[in-house]
């Protein structure tokens, strides 16, 4: 069977998350964006563990779903009764190693609440668990791993985001050199990384020391609107221990592929400074030597920079046996774009809801509804702007950099001028 898992969830709980992140919504949000599997996220947090407890039953092996009483009514096609939910979590590992302060973020996962439990006791040893979704904790990234790995077998930690900056792995101002340097002994425990919004797969590939790691991508959403914006697309049965053996044996025929957000609209993308508004390529930072040429602060080094960095491949390398994967924009700022209108605007969510109400899921609309049948429903510049996506004839101006995202553009004004007269004159 195929379907789509984003299982890198945040809950209400967690810091700068919408407080619209409970259970009832994501599930429903879930069905909307054509994710079948998500994260709970934040299985670490008492009170959220708690509403899991309550409001969750078991489904497939190692998934559940809400209790009927819990569901928000269908809405449309879209059924939030569908939506299978895994166990997961994130922990903010912030601690000394080899002479330096390092903060990074894994994301973890069990295949039961006993798992869970085990876990957050042995956690909250160590650190506060209800002051934040996800808990910081004074604990070494390894240590970290053999908690979860004493706790069961089957549970899994996967390092999260890990180029980003402050708080990837690999991550400029505070990660390592290799996933050894992280990891020591047990780096072979560690069979997958999670990509993060500001690089994809073909980044990754560069990095010798990857190779034979499953590259998964998740959409890390601190509102409903985020759900699915990355994500893995899995051909098997939709159950935990399905999910996991694909990314242990990074199984090319169950785990088939990923959706990516464009790298260059990641916040973390190139160089920059983003409060004196200045972005670099990794050669021009070079030439800077990494400070700011307006306020001479040090420059916040993007994951591209930090790519080449640890690369020793060249651009565009790709493996012998390569998983697939897609850009997506989301759909209200495709819209948005051809229509000149924000995201968040009447405008655009009138034809936003007019496109699900007819295509269904907005993964579906974005990747796969034919071009024939989207022109019967919607404007000829929606439709062209959605092609485009498709075909990766998108630009960011600028592109992402010290937590800016980056600006997309999809028309010129003077195609959406000229695209807006053929229409007028059809």
């Amino acid at each position: 069977m195929k379907f789509i898992a984003d299982i890198e969830i945040h809950s209400k709980y967690a810091r700068a998350v919408s407080k619209e992140m409970t259970l009832e919504n994501i599930a429903l949000g879930a069905a909307k964006k054509g994710v079948l599997v998500v994260g709970t996220g934040d299985f670490t947090h008492p009170f959220w563990l708690k509403e899991i407890k309550e409001k969750l039953e078991p489904a497939e092996p190692g998934l559940s779903h809400l209790k009927k009483e819990f569901s928000l009514k269908p809405d449309g096609v879209f059924d939030p009764l569908k939506t299978r939910f895994l166990l997961s979590g994130e922990v903010s590992c912030i601690y000394s190693k080899n002479g330096r302060v390092r903060r990074v973020h894994h994301l973890i996962y069990a295949p039961d609440l006993e798992t869970v439990d085990k876990i957050n006791t042995k956690l909250s040893w160590i650190g506060k668990l209800r002051s934040d979704g996800r808990p910081i904790l004074g604990l070494d990234s390894k240590e970290l791993l053999k908690i979860v790995l004493e706790s069961s077998p089957d549970a899994a930690l996967i390092p999260a985001h890990v180029w980003t900056p402050w708080f990837g792995v690999f991550g400029s101002k505070s990660g390592f050199d290799s996933l050894e340097e992280c990891f020591d002994e047990l780096t072979n425990q560690v069979f997958a990384i999670e990509t993060g919004l500001s690089s994809d797969p073909d980044m990754n590939w560069r990095v010798p020391f990857l190779d034979g790691k499953a590259i998964m991508s998740s959409s890390d959403p601190h509102s409903l609107k985020n759900i699915g914006r990355e994500a893995c697309v899995f051909d098997c049965e939709p159950n935990y221990y399905e999910i996991f053996s694909a990314f242990r044996n990074n199984d090319l025929k169950k785990f088939i592929s990923t959706l990516e957000f464009y790298p260059e609209e990641g916040r973390y993308h190139l160089d920059g400074h983003a409060q004196c508004k200045v972005v670099f390529s990794p050669d021009e930072s070079k030439k800077h030597k990494s400070i700011c040429p307006v306020c001479s602060r040090p420059l916040t080094i993007g994951v591209m920079n930090r790519v080449e960095e640890l690369a020793s491949r060249p651009s565009g390398f790709k493996p012998a046996e390569a998983r697939p994967f897609t850009h997506l924009i989301a759909l209200e700022k495709i819209i948005g774009e051809a229509m000149d209108l924000g995201a968040t605007t009447k405008g655009v969510s009138v034809i936003y809801k007019e496109m699900l109400n007819n295509f269904g899921p907005e993964i579906k609309i974005i990747t796969e509804t034919p071009e024939s049948e989207l022109k019967l429903i919607t404007q000829p510049l929606v439709t062209e702007a959605i092609k485009r996506v498709r075909e990766g004839k998108v630009r960011f101006e600028p592109p992402g950099y010290d937590g800016e995202y980056g600006k997309i553009r999809i028309f010129t004004a003077d195609e959406r001028e000229n695209a807006s007269k053929q229409a007028l004159l059809i």
